[in-house]
C-alpha cells in the first residue's frame, strides 16, 4: 500500500444549470438561473457560466439576480432529473474505487490510493472519470487531485470549468502558504474576519501561530487550522454505501464466437469477482452473467443459490447452464461480465447501513 494517499475531489460544473441546458437546447449559451421565483423570496440554487459575469452566484436572492440580469432565463429546479444524472455519475466513481464519499448531488471525494487503474496514476484516473462523465451524461466535471481532502477540494476549484488540477506533496506546503485565508475550506466569513483582525491574511500568516494560540482564539477548531496550515489533513474518505453487487467485465479486442473460450473467460471473471467479494468480508448468493453481442445487444442470465457462493462450487457447470439460453456460439460476443449480488456481511456483528448520500442537496 502506498504511504502517500491519492485523493480526487470531483465537482460538477454548474450542475443544475448544466442539466437544464443539456435537456433543453434552447437554454444553451444563455444566462440561466435555477432557483425560486424572481418576483418572490426565492434564492439562486445555481446559475450557468453565462450568468456569472453579471455577478450572479448561488444563494443570492433571485430578485437581485433579476435586477442584475433581466434577460436571464429563470427555471424551477427539477430534482428528479438531477438525482438521475447524479446516480449515473456515482456509478462511474465506483468503477474506479470503492472509497467514494459523496458530499452532495454534484461532488464527491474518491480515494484511489490502491487503485490499479491507469497504472495507479490519480491524475490519469481523474482524467478518465471526467471523460466518462462527459461521454455518458454530456456534463462536465472539474477534478482536484492531491494527497489529502483539503487540498483536493481546493484544487478542483482552481481551473473551472472542465478543469483538472494537481497539487503534489512537494508543492503542498508552498501552495498553502500563499493561499488567501478566505479560500480555506472550513473558514467562513466570520472566521475570516476574526483572522484578518489577528493579522492572518494567508496560510503563511496562519502557520506563524502556535497550536496553543490558535486553540485560545478558535477553540476546538484551532487544532484543525494548525494542522491545515502545515498541509496535514488525515481525514479518511468515508464510504457508507452498501455494496449492492460486485462485478467485473472484459471487452475483447476481437469478438469471440466459441462457447468453450467464452466459458474460460467467464470462469476467470468469476474468480476475480469472488476475490473482490471476499476482500469486502461479504458473501454472495446470486451470480449474473452479462453478455454483449457484436451488434451491442446486451443480455443477462442469473441464478440465485440457497447457500453462499464460494470457489468450492462447480462454477463451470453453473456457467454452462446459464449460457444454454443464450446465442453464445451462434453470434459473436464483444463483452462478457460476471457480477455477484444478494450480498451479506460475513460477520453478523458488522451490519452495513444503506443510505443515499446523494440525497443531500447543496444549494
Amino acid at each position: 500500500m502506498s504511504t502517500v494517499r491519492k485523493i480526487i475531489h470531483i465537482d460538477m460544473d454548474a450542475f443544475f444549470a448544466a442539466v437544464e441546458q443539456r435537456d433543453f437546447p434552447e437554454y444553451r449559451n444563455k444566462p440561466l438561473i435555477v432557483g425560486g421565483d424572481p418576483f418572490a423570496r426565492g434564492v439562486v440554487a445555481t446559475c450557468s457560466y453565462e450568468a456569472r459575469p453579471f455577478g450572479i452566484h448561488s444563494a443570492m436572492p433571485t430578485s437581485r439576480a433579476f435586477r442584475l440580469c433581466p434577460e436571464a432565463i429563470f427555471v424551477r429546479p427539477r430534482f428528479e432529473a438531477y438525482r438521475e444524472a447524479s446516480k449515473a455519475i456515482r456509478q462511474i466513481f465506483f468503477e474506479y474505487t470503492d472509497l467514494v464519499e459523496p458530499l452532495s448531488l454534484d461532488e464527491a471525494y474518491l480515494d484511489v490510493t490502491d487503485s490499479e487503474k491507469h497504472d495507479g496514476s490519480a491524475t490519469l484516473i481523474a482524467k478518465a472519470i471526467k471523460n466518462r462523465i462527459k461521454q455518458q451524461t454530456e456534463l462536465t466535471a472539474s477534478a482536484g487531485v492531491s494527497y489529502n481532502k483539503f487540498l483536493a477540494k481546493i484544487a478542483s476549484d482552481l481551473d473551472k470549468p472542465d478543469g483538472l488540477y494537481l497539487i503534489t506533496p512537494q508543492e503542498g506546503a508552498k501552495f498553502i502558504e500563499q493561499l488567501p485565508i478566505q479560500k480555506f475550506h472550513g473558514v467562513g466569513k466570520a472566521t475570516t474576519l476574526k483572522m484578518h483582525n489577528l493579522g492572518i491574511q494567508t496560510g503563511k500568516d496562519l502557520k506563524r501561530f502556535s497550536l496553543v494560540d490558535l486553540q485560545q482564539h478558535f477553540g476546538k477548531s484551532g487544532s484543525y487550522y494548525y494542522q491545515i496550515a502545515r498541509g496535514i489533513d488525515n481525514r479518511p474518505v468515508v464510504n457508507h454505501r452498501k455494496s449492492q453487487s460486485v462485478g467485473v467485465e472484459t471487452t475483447f479486442q476481437q469478438d469471440i464466437g466459441n462457447v468453450q473460450i467464452a466459458l474460460e473467460h467467464l470462469q476467470q471473471l468469476f474468480e476475480n469477482a469472488l476475490a473482490k467479494v471476499t476482500e469486502k468480508h461479504l458473501s454472495a448468493h446470486t451470480v449474473t452473467v452479462k453478455i454483449k453481442y457484436h451488434n451491442f445487444v446486451q443480455i443477462t442470465r442469473s441464478r440465485t443459490l440457497p447457500h453462499a457462493i464460494t470457489s468450492a462450487i462447480s462454477i463451470k457447470d453453473l456457467l454452462t447452464e446459464l449460457l444454454k439460453n443464450t446465442d453464445v456460439g451462434k453470434r459473436d460476443v464483444r463483452l462478457l461480465g460476471i457480477s455477484l449480488s444478494s450480498l451479506e456481511n460475513q460477520s453478523a456483528n458488522s451490519p452495513v447501513e444503506q443510505i443515499d448520500l446523494f440525497e443531500n442537496i447543496r444549494h
